[in-house]
């Protein structure tokens, strides 16, 4: 049989189902955005000024979708334009929540600074906690063909080590087969990660990895998204923010020494 041109020699597409989504927009509960435009005005009442800050997004167990409540871990150093997270500090804020709560992401604060998008600062932060997260809450997403070269089909008890020498990987079965089709779970995972600013702006986007449990092969991706406002019938009261003045006094640590490389998006 003649081609008229390479083109028609295609490869026959990889056949892959998908199991589970993952979220597209952030759902946000009213109390928990109203919490941290709160800390960031606390920060400067406290502190005098104004200082980037760092938190973590929590979810129910059973609906890690929806941000529920911010958590303010003590930070490893806040400077005016420059705050990092270590993944000690993750694994440490996980393990003081409730059994039924979970971290499904972080948010952070730009303080006064104009630059109201993420920096390379907040990328090398945001995937310390992707890491963690989508090990945390990953799932079943898809099922996916994998193409195995010189695939060798054998048959228990009739194959010799000749057999088992051909071929790159072998199947051995109780009948003979003729075809076979070796399909991998992917694993996937996502990340909120969001940024707000003393003027009341915020940037989002949701970060997604995934994982072939036979071929290992890892993919990440991101992507900006919308915020879905959720109410909740949690609303911000005195008392919160009689706890949270404690929390920014206590876990927020100014410093006066910059670091090599902070915010504003250097390298």
């Amino acid at each position: 049989m003649r081609f008229k041109s390479l083109s028609e020699l295609k490869r026959r597409d990889s056949y892959e189902r998908v199991l589970a989504d993952l979220p597209q927009a952030i759902a946000v509960a009213e109390y928990a955005m109203a919490k941290a435009f709160k800390i960031n005005e606390l920060v400067r009442a406290v502190h005098k000024e104004s200082y980037e800050w760092y938190g973590y997004t929590i979810a129910a167990r059973d609906e890690p979708e929806l941000i529920v409540d911010i958590g303010l871990p003590r930070n490893d150093q806040n400077l005016v334009e420059y705050t990092s997270i270590i993944p000690e500090s993750i694994v440490t804020y996980q393990e003081s929540l409730p059994p039924d709560k979970v971290i499904n992401g972080w948010i952070h604060s730009h303080g006064s600074l104009g630059f109201r998008q993420f920096s390379s600062t907040d990328e090398q932060n945001q995937l310390t906690v992707l890491n963690y997260v989508t090990a945390l809450l990953r799932k079943p997403v898809a099922k996916k063909e994998i193409t195995i070269k010189d695939l060798v089909l054998l048959v228990r008890g009739r194959c010799t080590v000749e057999d088992l020498a051909r071929g790159s990987v072998s199947l051995i079965t109780d009948a003979p087969i003729g075809e076979a089709r070796i399909l991998e779970t992917v694993y996937g995972g996502f990340c909120y990660a969001i940024v707000v600013g003393d003027d009341g702006w915020h940037h989002q986007e949701i970060h997604y990895g995934t994982r072939g449990i036979l071929s290992g092969q890892t993919a990440e991706t991101k992507k900006e998204a919308e915020i879905i406002l959720m109410h909740t019938g949690r609303s911000l009261t005195r008392g919160d923010v009689e706890t949270l003045i404690e929390e920014v006094r206590t876990k927020v640590r100014p410093m006066s020494r910059t670091p090599e490389r902070f915010e504003r998006g250097c390298t």
